[in-house]
């Protein structure tokens, strides 16, 4: 049994806490956090990106999705904790979990400024119900974390509108005319990557996502930034006193919406505020309650972000084929390991102009490691990579002219029949959600069969959706488009498909014991036609880096999936061979054919 949980479990019996509920969050909901609230962690030793504990007086339990199954199994084994495999039979849900195992008079604990207003409002709801106490005004995790990182307080950058394409003040603008319409004085607004597509500022604070640890209150007449002030240069500061923005320390935030007037009006998304800041507003202030308005404004790509997207999968396309060449050339020749190769990865996009940093942790997976959906090799399981079977890698960049995320998977000596089976038909289904004409109003929900068809028709599948939306130099997992057949939770991530949307399209098998395939585009929606039925929108593809040819069946792949590849192909060589090697050039056409 793990240390820390038997400490917690101290402190929970010192505070009068027969349950404790630690999400992966900080104070705004973010999907990756920084070291300082990483508790989860702290207490299960698990450290995928996603997961839940829960500890009772008796038991611990972890829950988690299909991505992590395998990496969790093998971190919490010993630790006291049992593994919750969401969404299978017999798994029931958190919720379910707490109102079977938590009795009348006894209470549930959690940081209210970790938990969202929307799920803590249905867990108060329902345990208050049966009898059950909730206390969310309580940091149990932090009160046993011995040497607790600091919050981080990196420095803010400005992005220039020559990349965000639109300027911070034409934004506010936007937001305001929808608060109009909503009849709402003041926008609360938390979540990291919406402040920092409104405000054009970018920071460091967070791994792998370039926002700052912020909050933002938007009235009609004034705007205050909760941030910390080491974060802002005299620069910055000069800057957000030319566009009236002010600011304020960053937990000021809690009093000073307690000061709010009884007559405001107050609009805020409950799934994006946390619910420490919600009960923070007066009684009587008007809560008006909807999405963020920035989520759909931000998920819209502009044509200067459009323009710039490319741009930026230019260079990502001449860095991963770069690497495709010396992972084939060298393997079997040299050592060459997973964690190796992540490195080689990252000194080929860390030499294309305007790179930041890696815009996730590298999935670098050989062989068996490739069934783990979202493996990250560690010391102890860093396998050697050998010229057989398969490499997956999956891997994206933050540069200024955007956000990339690609998965190839990358063929090493000679494939058995089945590993090319599995290859071609995760390719079709690629293929078929790439290639979609679509009429205007449909959603990923209506068009993650396409990918998905090819594996069912086997009797195959995978245990995550098809396809995330993404961010602007932000978050590489960004609502509210996607492609997954399920809808999700809230609907938040079920929108319609519109014009300037990036999407990933990522099918993908995994044979546990064997190997993984994953196939990862990134596409752009665009229009297509527009005639008496209504308006068409389709896909072009941004990623420019070639599919493995020595582990696709051709004879499998239909007419029109042939043509579409071959044309792939062709762009991908005019595009990038001018950035390559004449040995590099010489190989991609090989290999082309």
């Amino acid at each position: 049994m793990k240390r820390e949980l038997e400490l917690l479990r101290v402190k929970m019996k010192e505070t009068g806490v027969d349950a404790c509920l630690i999400p992966t969050s900080d104070f705004h909901g973010s999907e990756y956090v920084g070291d300082y609230f990483k508790c989860r962690e702290y207490i299960s030793g698990f450290t995928g990106s996603a997961g839940t504990l829960v500890v009772t007086l008796d038991e611990a339990g972890l829950w988690t999705d299909g991505r992590y199954f395998l990496q969790a199994a093998k971190q919490l084994s010993g630790s006291g904790i049992t593994l919750m495999r969401e969404r299978q039979p017999g798994v029931p849900s958190i919720e379910e979990y707490l109102k079977t195992t938590l009795k009348k008079g006894e209470t549930l604990g959690f940081d209210g400024r970790c938990i969202m207003a929307e799920y803590a409002d249905t867990l108060i709801t329902q345990l208050n119900a049966l009898g059950v106490a909730v206390r969310t005004d309580i940091d149990l995790p932090g009160a046993v974390w011995e040497k607790r990182p600091p919050l981080s307080a990196q420095a803010v950058w400005p992005l220039p509108v020559e990349y965000a394409g639109e300027s911070s003040e034409s934004k506010i603008k936007r937001v305001r005319e929808f608060l109009s319409e909503k009849k709402a004085q003041y926008l609360l607004l938390t979540s990291l990557e919406d402040i920092a597509w409104l405000l054009n500022m970018r920071g460091n604070d967070v791994e792998s996502t370039p926002v700052i640890l912020s909050y933002l209150l938007l009235g009609q007449q004034e705007i205050i930034w909760y941030v910390q002030e080491k974060c802002l240069s005299e620069k910055i500061k000069i800057l957000l006193e030319m566009q009236g923005i002010k600011n304020a320390p960053y937990a000021q935030i809690y009093e000073d919406v307690k000061k709010l007037p009884e007559e405001a009006s107050v609009y805020y998304d409950k799934a994006a505020v946390n619910t420490a800041l919600v009960s923070a507003l007066p009684e009587k202030v008007k809560k008006i309650e909807g999405v963020n308005p920035t989520l759909l404004f931000k998920a819209k790509k502009n044509p200067v972000e459009v323009e710039n997207e490319r741009k930026a999968h230019i260079k990502d396309g001449v860095a991963v084929t770069k690497f495709i060449y010396w992972l084939k050339k060298n393997v079997g020749k040299q050592k060459v390991t997973e964690r190796t190769a992540a490195a080689k990865l990252e000194e080929f996009r860390m030499a294309q102009e305007n790179y930041i940093e890696p815009s996730f942790a590298p999935i670098i997976a050989y062989k068996e490691h490739g069934a783990i959906v979202h493996y990250s090799a560690t010391k102890e399981s860093d396998a050697e990579i050998q010229p057989e079977s398969f490499v997956l890698a999956d891997t994206g960049g933050h540069y200024l002219e955007g956000t990339t995320d690609i998965t190839r998977t990358i063929a090493l000596g000679t494939l058995t029949q089945e590993e090319k089976e599995m290859y071609t038909t995760v390719l079709k289904g690629h293929i078929q959600l790439e290639t979609a004409c679509f009429l205007q109003g449909c959603s990923g929900q209506s068009l993650d069969i396409l990918a998905r068809t090819p594996l069912w028709e086997k009797g195959f599948d995978y245990n995550h959706g098809t396809g995330h939306g993404v961010g602007y130099l932000l978050s590489v997992h960004e609502g509210p488009n996607s492609f997954r057949y399920r809808p999700s939770v809230n609907g938040r991530n079920d929108c319609i498909l519109e014009e300037g949307m990036i999407t990933s399209d990522e099918p993908g098998i995994y044979l546990e014991g064997k190997f993984g395939i994953r196939l990862e585009n990134m596409i752009v929606c665009q229009k297509d036609v527009e005639n008496e039925y209504g308006s068409f929108l389709c896909f072009d593809s941004l990623t420019l880096v070639p599919f493995d040819l020595s582990a696709i069946i051709l004879e499998e792949l239909s007419t029109k999936e042939r043509r579409w590849l071959e044309q792939y192909h062709k762009k991908v060589f005019e595009t990038i061979s001018p950035y390559l090697t004449e040995e590099e050039t010489e190989w991609l056409k090989e290999t082309l054919i």
